[in-house]
Order: C-alpha cells, then structure tokens, then sequence
C-alpha cells in the first residue's frame, strides 16, 4: 500500500522552523540549508516544496498573519460574549497576550519587519488590518457607543484603524520586554474608554 504524505504537515513543519530561526537569529540568518537543519528533514524536501528562500518566507508569514487571526477568533469564542464592547476588547487585547504562540508569533513578525522595506509582497503580508477587518471593529465601536447611549460619530473606520495599530505597537513593546502586559493592558483599555465616550446607562436609568 502506498505511503500517505500529508503535504500541508510537512510545509507547516518547514514553516515552523523558518519561525524558530528567524526568531533566534533574525531573518536575514534563515537559509534553506538551516531550514532543513532545523526541521531534521533533508534539502531536497525543502526545495521540492519551496523553490527559493524568498517563496519561504513569503509563506512563513502569509502563515504567522493568519494564525494571529485565528488566535483572536479563538480568544472571542473562549470569552463566551456577543457584548460589542466585551468582543471589541477581546479581540484588541488578544494581540497584548503573553501565551507562547502569540509571543513567537509577535516576536517572527518583528523579525520579518525588515524585509518589507525591500520586498513589497513582505510589507504587505505585514501591513496593518485590511478593510474587511477595520470595517468589523468600525461597527463593533459604533455598536457599543450606542449600548452606552452614546450617537455614531461618523469617525468609526478611522478610530478602529488607530485601536488595531495601537494595539499592534503595545504588543511589540510586550514581545519586545519593553512594556508589562498590565502596562500594555491599562494603556490599551484607557484609549478604549476614551473612543467610546462615556457610559450615559446609569445617568438614564
């Protein structure tokens, strides 16, 4: 009977080298020769799978960016709410989260940062939330503006695009040992109090 080769495993366990040793040594240290090393498989499966160094890293991030992604969709179903402020902080404050893969993730992220300035498919993979994301929390942040008995400002795509890139920049100061997780947590949750406006609920009631 014929072998089976899962082809998707083997092309995650190259992907998870290239995070390793990117994030160990920087980027510019990952070689095909070292991914091979790293994943103890030989160079010719590394090659059959990956044509060049450049289609490697491509895919090591296109792959680190969704698992962000999914790291969050994770953290919002585990918080068990449809509240649209409790899923807007949950989803902003996932990317401040301290757990092994999302440090690893952050950290590959930051290592990969570089090549964006000479490689445009990189800087693109690396560039801030798409619209499809913004427009989601834009409605998130005017569902709960409202909840609060707050008016929409019209200014919803603009704020959630700042919210995801000062979530971003608090994560790395995390990964990064420059900032505490409490410090990155009190300064994300003050910014998310302020773009909602104040609570009128209790005033009204």
């Amino acid at each position: 009977m014929p072998k089976i080769v899962d082809h998707e495993e083997r092309r995650r366990r190259l992907v998870d080298a290239v995070w390793a040793l990117a994030v160990r040594g920087g980027i510019e240290q990952v070689t095909l020769r070292k991914v091979a090393d790293e994943a103890g498989v030989s160079m010719g499966q590394v090659q059959h799978y990956y044509s060049s160094m450049q289609a490697l890293i491509r895919d090591a991030l296109d792959r680190a960016v969704r698992a962000v992604n999914t790291n969050i969709e994770n953290v919002v179903k585990a918080a068990g709410t449809t509240s649209p402020e409790a899923v807007l902080r949950t989803c902003l404050h996932a990317l401040i989260s301290t757990d092994q893969e999302s440090m690893r993730l952050m950290r590959f992220s930051l290592a990969a940062a570089g090549r964006a300035v000479s490689d445009p498919t990189v800087a693109r993979v690396l560039a801030p939330g798409d619209d499809e994301l913004l427009s989601f929390t834009a409605g998130l942040i005017a569902a709960a503006r409202q909840a609060r008995g707050g008016e929409p400002r019209g200014e919803e795509h603009v704020d959630a695009d700042i919210c995801w890139s000062l979530a971003t920049s608090l994560g790395v100061d995390v990964a990064l040992g420059y900032r505490s997780p409490d410090a990155a947590s009190r300064v994300l949750g003050h910014h998310i109090d302020q773009i909602l406006g104040p609570d009128r609920r209790e005033a009204t009631a």
